[in-house]
């Protein structure tokens, strides 16, 4: 394992690019590449449509979160991911009001991290109401056993049926844990394996997935199609190589998105979401709008 976790660190360092556009070498197109570049956004394969994970801005949210959310769209994102807050998902509106709210700014309120254990029935209902795409479990904890992985995966082919029934997906957001070996076993193969791809999506969280030792791509490559959603978080190379709280300004760091982020989208990865929680030497916003400039600019 050292010595594949030295070997990602090594190439993300070569390839990873300062915040400048990063472009393919051009070549003749064929059908299929042309739909995903019209997928991607405009003839240059530029993102058009890429979104905000509210958390890397929770201190703001806290204190006002319309405020934020205003501040937010003028930074060049379309989308937003929520997290449920003591106000709930909808940070104490309707969901009508807050799906108003956030469509007239020009954002797509496509997901949220929730508690899927409690009240999904309900919640579900509201999400679906509103047109949203998913609602995500972003977290579960290590697991003592296999077994009790498996268990989970049944509990998440019962929570996909739930969404489902309301229009819309499930997802499960993984953290390093779920890369830990365990009785031999990579607990998020098992996860993946052991659900329903009609029932169940996953939302890589890049920069875990390169904590934990493995390399994004690779496991995006493994299991095409159940990686429908990605964390756009960028791992600073200034820190010791397993810190877990060592995420940067995108561009400023060690991954190599243009690789990652061409890898997703051939390989069933419709939602790109930027999220930052370490900001030394600048602050949540400011880093928000630097993440969004780097998006904007981004050519694969």
């Amino acid at each position: 394992m050292k010595n594949r976790r030295k070997f990602i660190q090594l190439s993300a360092i070569f390839g990873a690019g300062a915040m400048l556009p990063l472009q393919f070498c051009s070549s003749p197109k064929s059908e299929s590449q042309e739909g995903t570049e019209a997928m991607l956004g405009s003839a240059d394969g530029t993102l058009t449509d890429f979104g905000l994970q509210l958390y890397s801005v929770k201190e703001n949210m806290a204190e006002d979160a319309r405020a934020t959310i205003s501040a937010i769209s003028k930074f060049g994102y379309t989308q937003i991911e929520g997290f449920d807050s003591g106000k709930g998902i909808f940070w104490g509106m309707s969901n009508k009001e807050f799906k108003s709210f956030t469509e007239d700014l020009g954002l797509d309120f496509i997901a949220s991290h929730c508690n899927t254990f409690e009240n999904l029935e309900k919640l579900a209902e509201e999400a679906g109401e509103i047109g949203m795409k998913y609602l995500i479990n972003p977290y579960i904890g290590a697991q003592k056993s296999i077994d009790e992985y498996k268990k989970m995966a049944e509990a998440f082919n019962k929570q996909g049926e739930i969404c489902k029934r309301n229009g819309l997906r499930f997802a499960y957001h993984n953290h390093g844990y779920t890369f830990t070996e365990l009785e031999g076993q990579v607990p998020q193969d098992v996860l993946i394996e052991n659900t329903d791809p009609d029932l169940v999506d996953f939302e890589m969280d890049t920069y875990w997935v390169t904590t934990a030792g493995y390399d994004p791509e690779s496991y995006i490559k493994k299991y095409p199609g159940r990686f429908t959603l990605g964390h756009v978080k960028d791992k600073s190379g200034d820190l010791p190589f397993e810190e877990a709280n060592g995420s940067t300004i995108i561009g400023n760091g060690i991954m190599d998105f243009k690789s990652i982020l061409r890898t997703g989208k051939d390989n069933g990865m419709e939602y790109f979401i930027v999220e930052q929680e370490r900001f030394e030497g600048t602050n949540p916003m400011e880093a928000a709008e630097k993440n969004a400039a780097y998006m904007k600019s981004f050519v694969f």
